[in-house]
């Protein structure tokens, strides 16, 4: 009989430490900004000034973020999404980063549009230990976890853009003559530097380069003298308006020069049809996503998926604006990582999982193209495909394509 009081006394001791246990697995954590029922979220986007165009973005984030409150929330949380307009000023965004952190109390900021805003406020999140999580920008300097851990961008980086261009025209038009027109911040610096170190030897191809701010009402002067410069290569690496003035001033020169158009203005909504669809044709960018233009993706599941969201959701927004697509895969990337984090809603956990993206991909991302993180690579993407405008859409050609950046990364 002792041995088995002994044993009875032994069992209720281990269930009585799993009982004390139990609590503890399952406790909740909590930062600011996050509670049983809620997940505030707060954005910067230019609703008005000189990148107005970009505003959609933010729309169409808001809208994915109301789909999934009305599909029960991420682990049962609801959404709060608290957008503010910075005007793409700089001082307006630390103004509304301080407001989103400070009295609205958000877990985290998604998603701040530009790289002279997030460049404003990127010291402050630093500081304050509040993520700054998939900034709407390619510059290097936004994955720099040594330097910056609460700062994470997920678009494919400037520089790794450039050396994507470069390796083209190595490979197609190694006697040709470059003209660069660039964006006079750290953007169009990150840019024409990834165009160079691509370049490498031939880096003497480019003849000449003007640049512009973003704030200049027109950029006729510039795009005159680079078409005097006798170059047959011209590179637009500037915001939308910018872009699509430069498509326009180029067409109406005359001038035929084998056009490369940057990446984030690429939208036919906003810059092509603007400019000009016939001075449009024969423009090669790059690409990471479906664009909805594209007559290759009419039938494809997920296109099909993100036009029935989008008249749901967001009615009045222009399908044709690739845009629209860009927002709804990042809010896609935001709600996997909180779906990741759990129970554990803490900002520490928030970069934590982050930084522990494994292949993930988006069925609105082109196929091969996977979003990898760790502690020590903050760039999600570094793969793009090239493509061509016909008049009427753009149409990919080549191959997926990785443009490292390899040692520049964080500068």
């Amino acid at each position: 009989m002792p041995g088995r009081r002994k044993n009875l006394a032994a069992l209720a001791m281990l269930v009585a430490g799993a009982l004390a246990a139990a609590p503890a697995l399952a406790q909740k954590r909590y930062d600011p900004g996050a509670s049983d029922t809620e997940i505030k979220i707060g954005n910067i986007m230019p609703y008005s000034g000189p990148a107005s165009s970009y505003g959609v973005i933010g729309k169409t984030e808001a809208a994915f973020f109301r789909m999934i409150n009305d599909q029960g929330g991420i682990n049962g949380r609801k959404i709060n999404f608290i957008s503010y307009d910075d005007a793409y000023s700089p001082p307006k965004a630390i103004e509304q980063a301080r407001k989103l952190v400070e009295s609205d109390e958000v877990l985290l900021i998604f998603q701040p549009l530009g790289t002279p805003s997030n460049s404003a406020i990127m010291k402050y999140m630093n500081a304050k230990k509040v993520p700054q999580l998939f900034v709407a920008s390619g510059g290097t300097k936004f994955g720099d976890p040594k330097n910056f851990p609460w700062t994470m961008g997920f678009q494919p980086n400037y520089q790794s853009e450039g050396r994507i261009y470069a390796k083209y025209i190595r490979d197609n038009f190694p006697n040709g003559k470059i003209a660069v027109f660039w964006q006079n911040d750290d953007a169009g610096k990150d840019q024409f530097k990834g165009l160079k170190d691509g370049l490498g030897d031939k880096a003497s191809m480019i003849i000449a380069d003007k640049s512009y701010e973003v704030s200049d009402p027109s950029i006729d002067s510039q795009i005159v003298a680079l078409h005097d410069s006798g170059a047959d290569i011209f590179f637009s690496w500037a915001a939308p308006k910018g872009s699509a003035q430069a498509i326009r001033k180029v067409g109406e020169l005359g001038w035929k020069p084998k056009f490369f158009l940057a990446n984030t203005a690429t939208s036919v909504a906003s810059v092509l049809k603007p400019a000009g669809l016939d001075y449009s044709k024969d423009i090669i960018s790059t690409i990471y996503l479906k664009d909805p233009t594209d007559p290759t993706w009419d039938k494809d599941p997920a296109v099909i998926s993100w036009r029935a969201f989008m008249d749901k959701y967001y009615s009045d927004g222009d399908k044709t604006n690739s845009n629209n697509v860009y927002g709804y895969v990042q809010a896609e990337a935001m709600a996997q990582v909180l779906k990741q984090c759990g129970d554990n809603l803490t900002r520490e956990n928030v970069m934590k999982q982050a930084a522990n993206l494994k292949n993930f991909h988006t069925d609105l991302m082109l196929p091969g193209i996977m979003v990898n993180t760790s502690p020590d690579d903050y760039f999600p993407i570094e793969q793009m495909q090239l493509m061509r405008f016909n008049g009427q859409a753009w149409e990919l050609f080549g191959d997926v394509i990785t443009g490292e950046v390899g040692h520049e990364r964080g500068q």
